[in-house]
Formats: structure tokens, C-alpha cells, sequence
């Protein structure tokens, strides 16, 4: 008999359940037997080195062995993945609820009020009625995608919001300016912008001048015809000029933020390429042309480690590309998608569905145009090439296989 045969030995009885509240500063715990009876009252702790201690100290009180202890954590942001692989480390069993599973619990038993006490006895109730699922905690690599992407994405988010700032500025300040420089966010005019924050600013200055700024932020575009233009339109300009100073000010910070935080964001975008170079579940899901380097990593990042669904069905489903049917006896509603999970795979999906159609040689395009032709709403024919898209996908993580066009259509949700 080898030795991988040997039966695993059963997991200890467990003795009690403990539910612990994360804040990011302040944790609430609270403890019960397997009878409900309650051995820890609802007591605080901070979320340091210290108030660990403190909670270890509580639990070891108690008499039983680590894993004869299950304890329940809401995953709420980062605040608490310290404790949690502290708690494995010491042989702990955690159990990670999703907030929304802790809310529909709640619900379900009528308790209105929220609070930190009542939340921690919440989740150890939860975990002793046997109704709690185990939540998903991502492996390293996924870990790191997911760190990256999101911060990729609120960083654009706010490259957008600088831009429409730097907009809104200049309809006050030098409303005439993208009468010389179209696109008033590109390197050079931002660096124009944060000397020559207004049109008071550029009509002070003498020609000359503005030639030799001009000429030194991007020498083959721009010399002194572009800086006469400009000091043409800003001896004219309509700008009221009120509030000159501080709106000068604030142009010239928002030009700063957005120069750096694009910087900060083509250093992201090295990572994350980098990242995908060395991950052997992603080459072949790079080679569909439908999608780019950043639909790739989102999917890396919010589909997690796939070997943790059974059916290809559960993945469509884990995103939100189910479809629900509303019905109440004879009366029957629209099936719509369930639009559960990330919204953010759903959009690059959207959009790679989007190009698929217009794609040469697609097989994903020649998959929406033949639903077409068969009668299928085009709506519904872009959700199907959604959902082509995301098994395609998934499978090729799964097996680390190579894409190839022509074995797409056998490929389905079953």
C-alpha cells in the first residue's frame, strides 16, 4: 500500500465556535458552545499584535485544541487577512463569510439592529447552524493580480476625474486654449499649463519667452508660431479673471497629480505585463485577439483559481451570466442575467463581445452573426458571445492549453 493511500484521520469534534467582528482598528469577538451556550461574552480587541495576544489568550482559556475551535471572520476588505493566516498558522479552523451571506442570515432571523456586538454573536449563531459557506480565499499569484488590477483601475478612474477637472478649469481660466493645443491633458500642454496656468498668465508674457518654453517642452512640434497663436487668443480671451489665483493654483496641482499618477500607471501596466509573461495559465488566453493585455488580467484577478468549481456552468454563473426567470403561477417574467459577481468581468466581456463582431476571421464574430441570422435578438446574440468568450477563457486557464480559432464552437457552457 502506498502511502497516499493510508485513509485521512477525521477532523477533531468541535467544542465551540467563535465569531469575530474586523475592524480596521477594533474587533469585537464573542464565543459559544456547540449547545449555544455562550463562553465569551462579546468582548473587544484591537487589530495589533497585542490584541491577537489578547484573543489567543481567551481562546486558550477555553481548554480545547486549536482545531477543535471554529472560528468565523466576515471578509471585509483587507482588515482582516492578518488574523485569518494567523489563525491558520496556529491550527485554527476559520471559516471567511461573505458580508452578504452575514446580511441575508440576519435578515432571515429578524435582527434589525447593527452593531459590533451583535455582528460577532451573528456569525458564530451562523456558523452552528451549519448554513454557512465557506468563502473564498485566493491563492498568492491571484492575490497579486487582484492587488494590481484594482489599484489599475482606480488609478484610471482617476486619471478621468483629473482630466475632467483640468477641463472644467480651463473654461474659466483660458477658455481659448484648445484653440492651440486640442487636447489641453497631453504631456506637453500639461507642462505649458503649470507655467501658464491662465490666460492673464500667457498674455504677460512676452513672445520670445513663450517660444523658448515651447520649443524646450517638445522641440519638432511647437516654436514661436504656436507661441504668437497663443498669445494672440489670450490677449482676447473671455476669461473673467475671478478667482485667478486660487483656480491657478488648483490647475497647476491637478496638472502635477495627473502627470504623476499616469506615470504611476505605465509602471502598473510593466507589472502587470510582467506578471502575465511568467503565468503559464495565461499565454494561451493572450493569444485570442479579442482581448487585451488588461481583459486578461482582470479575468486572472476576479475568475481566481477555477479549479474550485466542478462545471463550467458555475463559472457563467459566478460572474453573473446566469440567466434568472421571474414566475408567480401562470405569470411568467423576462429572463434577465443574474448580474451577480464582478461587474468588471461582465464590462470586458461587453466590450471583447463588442469587437468580435467587427474582428476579421473571428470565431466569436461569425458565432454572433449566425445567432443573428437565426432570429436571435442582437442583445441577447452579444450576451451569447459573452458567454462564449468567458468559457473559452476559463478553459484555457484551466488546462493551460494554447488558443486555437477552430476549436471554439465546440466549446459550451456544459
Amino acid at each position: 500500500m502506498s502511502r497516499s493511500s493510508f485513509p485521512m484521520p477525521a477532523p477533531a469534534p468541535l467544542a465551540y465556535v467563535v465569531g469575530i467582528d474586523i475592524g480596521m482598528e477594533s474587533c469585537m469577538m464573542c464565543g459559544l458552545t456547540m449547545e449555544k451556550r455562550q463562553v465569551i461574552k462579546p468582548s473587544p480587541f484591537v487589530n495589533t499584535a497585542e490584541g491577537f495576544t489578547s484573543l489567543f489568550e481567551r481562546l486558550e482559556r477555553l481548554g480545547a485544541a486549536p482545531d477543535q475551535i471554529l472560528v468565523g471572520l466576515e471578509a471585509t476588505s483587507r482588515y482582516g487577512e492578518n488574523l485569518y493566516h494567523v489563525l491558520l498558522k496556529r491550527g485554527y479552523r476559520v471559516c471567511l463569510l461573505h458580508p452578504a451571506q452575514m446580511h441575508a442570515f440576519a435578515q432571515q432571523r429578524g435582527l434589525r439592529a447593527k452593531t459590533d456586538q451583535v455582528d460577532a454573536t451573528t456569525i458564530a449563531r451562523a456558523l452552528l447552524s451549519g448554513e454557512a459557506r465557506f468563502g473564498y480565499v485566493p491563492t498568492e499569484q491571484v492575490a497579486i493580480y487582484r492587488e494590481l488590477v484594482r489599484l489599475q483601475q482606480q488609478l484610471s478612474e482617476d486619471v478621468v476625474r483629473y482630466k475632467n477637472e483640468i477641463h472644467a478649469l480651463l473654461v474659466v481660466l483660458f477658455p481659448e486654449f484648445t484653440q492651440v493645443f486640442a487636447d489641453p491633458t497631453r504631456p506637453t500642454a500639461l507642462a505649458f499649463l503649470k507655467r501658464y496656468p491662465s490666460a492673464q498668465a500667457v498674455a504677460q508674457a512676452e513672445v520670445s519667452v513663450l517660444s523658448q518654453v515651447l520649443h524646450q517642452l517638445s522641440p519638432k512640434h511647437y516654436g514661436r508660431q504656436t507661441a504668437e497663436r497663443l498669445l494672440d487668443v489670450a490677449k482676447k480671451s473671455i476669461s473673467s479673471g475671478v478667482a485667478i489665483s486660487a483656480r491657478s493654483t488648483s490647475l497647476r496641482i491637478l496638472c502635477d497629480q495627473l502627470e504623476h499618477t499616469q506615470a504611476n500607471l505605465k509602471q502598473l501596466h510593466q507589472e502587470i505585463e510582467t506578471l502575465l509573461d511568467q503565468d503559464p495559465k495565461a499565454k494561451g488566453v493572450l493569444l485570442i485577439p479579442e482581448f487585451g493585455v488588461m481583459t486578461v488580467a482582470v479575468l486572472r484577478a476576479e475568475l481566481g483559481d477555477l479549479d474550485r468549481f466542478a462545471r463550467m456552468d458555475q463559472v457563467v454563473a459566478y460572474v453573473g451570466m446566469d440567466l434568472q426567470v421571474k414566475q408567480s403561477g401562470k405569470w411568467i417574467g423576462q429572463t434577465k442575467l443574474s448580474k451577480r459577481g464582478s461587474g468588471r468581468v461582465r464590462r470586458i466581456l461587453y466590450l471583447a463581445a463588442l469587437r468580435s463582431i467587427w474582428l476579421p476571421n473571428s470565431p466569436f464574430g461569425a458565432y454572433y452573426h449566425r445567432l443573428v441570422e437565426r432570429g436571435m435578438k442582437k442583445g441577447m446574440a452579444v450576451v451569447a458571445v459573452m458567454r462564449k468568450l468567458l468559457i473559452v477563457a476559463a478553459h484555457l486557464i484551466l488546462t493551460e492549453e494554447m488558443y486555437e480559432p477552430g476549436k471554439v464552437a465546440a466549446l459550451s457552457v456544459r
